[in-house]
C-alpha cells in the first residue's frame, strides 16, 4: 500500500530512518514478536519497533503492518527480511529512543506508548505521529506488455531470493525464473521446529545432536518440497544453515526460563550454554561452513533433507533441480570438504532409493579471499552466487548493522557518492566480483554466476552483472519487476553505447577526408 496523498499533507514526521522495504504503514506500537501474533489475532494492526531484529522475531514481522528499527542498515535483518515478505519497513532511525523497560518510544521529543499509533513510509524512511489513511498502489494494464518486452531484450535472467512456497510463488507472478537464495535458517523458527533446533544446540555429543537431527529431518524436507512444488521445473539454490548457532537462542530471561522448562533442565544450563555460544565477533565467527565442518551432521541432514523432498517431487511429476550452495567457503578444503560431505549423502539417498536427481554443488563468494582464489574453489564448485552484502561489509570493513551511525554523514560529505549497501561498489567490491567471474571461467568455462545479495535488486548493480557477464541476479520477490526491467535496459544501453563509438569513429574517417 501507499499512502493516501490528501492524509499525508497534515501528518507529523518525528523521525527518519533508511528506506528500508518500500510501502506505507500504519499500526500501533508493540514491542516484541510474540505480542505482535496476539494483538493480530485480536483484529487489531500493529507496527513491530525492535532496536534491531533477529530471525526469532519472524513470526511478529510476518504480522506487523511495518516495520521500524533503531538500528540496522540496507541490508540489516530487519531490511532483508522485510524486502523478502514485501513488508514496509524503516530502519537504522537512530533518533528514535526505544526502552522495551517502559514500553515506549521517544521520538522529536514525543513520548509513544505501546498500542499508541504510528505510521512509516517505506519509500522515503519517515516516521509519523498518528494513523494516516493507505490505498492500494495501482499498475497501469500496459506493465504486463513492458515486462514481456523487457525479457525478449534481457540477456540476464532475474531469480527471486525465497524462503518459503508464499514467496516463491509470489515471485514466480512477478516472473522470476529461478530461486537464487533459500536461506534455510529461517525455516527454523516456524512453530514445532524451534524447540527441535535447540535441542541439537544443547545436545553434549554427535550422538545428542544425531538425535536432535532426526527430529528436524522431515520438517526440512516438508519445507524444501513445499518450494521446490511452487518452482516447479525451476532451479532453486539452498543455501545450508549459515547464521551463527546463537541466533536460535533465546537470550532473555523469560525465553530462556521457557527454553528450559521444554527441555527439562535448569535455567542455570540453558544460561551456560547461551554464553558458551556467544562471539565477540559472531558474523566474522562460527558460521557458514565453518559449523558444516565442525559439525558434519547438519549438513548431511540439510543435503539428505533437499534430495529426499526432490525425490518425492519426482515420483509425483514435480520436476525439482536443486543447487545447493555452501556459505561463507574461503578456501578450497573449506569447499571440498563440504562437497564432499554433500555428495556422499546424496548418493546413499540414490541407492536407498533406488532413483536419482540432477544437483549442483556450489558457494557463496562474500569473503574478499574467496573472489582473490575463486580459479582454486572452482575446481570443487559448480556455480558461484555472489553474496554481495557480506562481500561489501568485509571489503569496506563496514558492519551492515552499525553502518547507519556514519553513513548518513560520509554521504552527505561527499566522502561516498553512494551508500554501498545499497548500489554495489562497482570500483572496489565489483572489482573483486570481476576477478572472480575471471578465475571462476578459466577453470570451469561452464560455471553458473549469479549475485543473490540485495543489489540484485537495484539498477546500477544488475547493470554492472550484465557488463561482466553473470548469468542471472536475486533479489526480493517484489524487486524482480525492478530487475527485469534493469536487466533489458542494460542491453538498450549497450547497445547506444556501441552505436554512439561507431558514429563517433565515422565521423572522425570524414573530417580526416576533408
Amino acid at each position: 500500500p501507499v499512502f493516501d496523498g490528501d492524509a499525508l499533507k497534515s501528518a507529523k514526521v518525528v523521525a527518519k530512518g533508511l528506506p528500508a522495504s518500500p510501502g506505507a504503514a500504519t499500526g500501533q506500537v508493540v514491542f516484541h514478536a510474540d505480542e505482535a501474533e496476539d494483538w493480530v489475532a485480536d483484529g487489531k494492526k500493529v507496527v513491530l519497533v525492535r532496536i534491531e531484529t533477529s530471525p526469532e522475531d519472524l513470526a511478529g514481522m510476518n504480522v506487523a503492518e511495518g516495520i521500524l528499527t533503531a538500528r540496522g542498515g540496507m541490508t540489516s535483518h530487519a531490511a532483508v527480511v522485510a524486502r523478502g515478505m514485501g513488508k514496509c519497513c524503516v530502519s537504522g532511525a537512530g533518533s528514535v529512543k526505544i526502552n522495551y523497560k517502559e514500553r515506549t518510544i521517544l521520538a522529536d521529543g514525543i513520548t509513544f506508548k505501546e498500542g499508541d499509533w504510528i505510521s512509516l513510509n517505506g519509500t522515503t524512511g519517515e516516521v509519523y505521529e498518528g494513523q494516516i489513511a493507505t490505498k492500494e498502489a495501482e499498475l497501469s494494464g500496459d506493465f504486463g506488455e513492458l515486462m514481456k518486452l523487457a525479457d525478449k531484450t534481457a540477456r540476464l535472467s532475474v531469480r527471486t531470493n525465497a524462503d518459503t512456497p508464499h514467496d516463491s510463488k509470489v515471485a514466480r507472478e512477478f516472473g522470476a525464473v529461478g530461486i537464487g537464495l533459500c536461506r534455510t535458517e529461517h525455516m527454523f523458527f516456524g512453530e514445532g521446529k524451534i524447540q527441535a533446533m535447540r535441542e541439537m544446540i544443547l545436545a553434549e555429543n554427535e550422538q545428542g545432536r544425531r538425535k536432535a537431527l532426526e527430529k528436524l529431518l522431515p520438517i526440512q524436507r516438508e519445507d524444501f518440497e513445499g518450494i521446490f512444488e511452487a518452482m516447479h521445473d525451476l532451479p532453486v539454490t539452498v543455501r545450508l544453515l549459515d547464521p551463527p548457532l546463537h541466533e536460535f537462542v533465546p537470550h532473555d530471561d523469560k525465553g530462556q526460563q521457557e527454553m528450559a522448562d521444554l527441555m527439562g533442565i535448569t535455567l542455570k544450563e540453558v544460561k551456560e550454554k547461551v554464553e558458551d555460544l556467544s562471539e565477540f565477533n559472531p558474523m566474522l565467527g562460527h558460521r557458514g561452513c565453518r559449523l558444516g565442518n565442525t559439525y558434519p551432521e547438519i549438513s548431511e541432514m540439510q543435503a539428505r533433507a533437499i534430495i529426499e523432498a526432490a525425490l518425492n517431487l519426482k515420483k509425483k511429476g514435480v520436476n525439482a533441480h536443486p543447487e545447493i550452495m555452501i556459505p561463507l567457503t574461503g578456501t578450497l578444503a573449506e569447499m571440498k570438504m563440504q562437497e564432499e560431505i554433500v555428495r556422499n549423502t546424496a548418493e546413499k539417498v540414490f541407492e536407498e532409493t533406488g532413483d536419482r536427481i540432477d544437483y549442483l554443488v556450489g558457494t557463496m563468494i562474500e569473503i574478499p579471499r574467496a573472489a582473490l582464489t575463486a580459479d582454486e574453489i572452482a575446481q570443487s564448485a559448480e556455480f558461484f552466487s555472489f553474496g554481495t552484502n557480506d562481500l561489501t561489509q568485509m571489503t569496506f570493513g563496514y558492519s551492515r548493522d552499525d553502518a547507519g551511525k556514519f553513513l548518513p554523514v560520509y554521504l552527505k560529505k561527499n566522502i561516498l557518492k553512494v551508500d554501498p549497501f545499497q548500489a554495489l561498489d562497482q570500483t572496489g567490491v565489483g572489482q573483486l566480483v570481476k576477478m572472480a567471474v575471471k578465475k571462476g571461467r578459466k577453470t570451469r568455462k561452464n560455471i553458473k554466476l549469479g549475485i543473490c545479495g540485495e543489489h540484485g535488486g537495484e539498477p546500477t548493480s544488475v547493470e554492472f552483472c550484465h557488463r561482466v557477464g553473470l548469468n542471472y541476479v536475486s533479489c526480493s520477490p517484489f524487486r524482480v519487476p525492478i530487475a527485469r526491467l534493469a536487466a533489458a535496459q542494460a542491453v538498450a544501453r549497450k547497445k547506444a553505447e556501441k552505436a554512439a563509438k561507431k558514429a563517433a569513429k565515422k565521423g572522425k574517417k570524414a573530417s580526416k577526408k576533408k
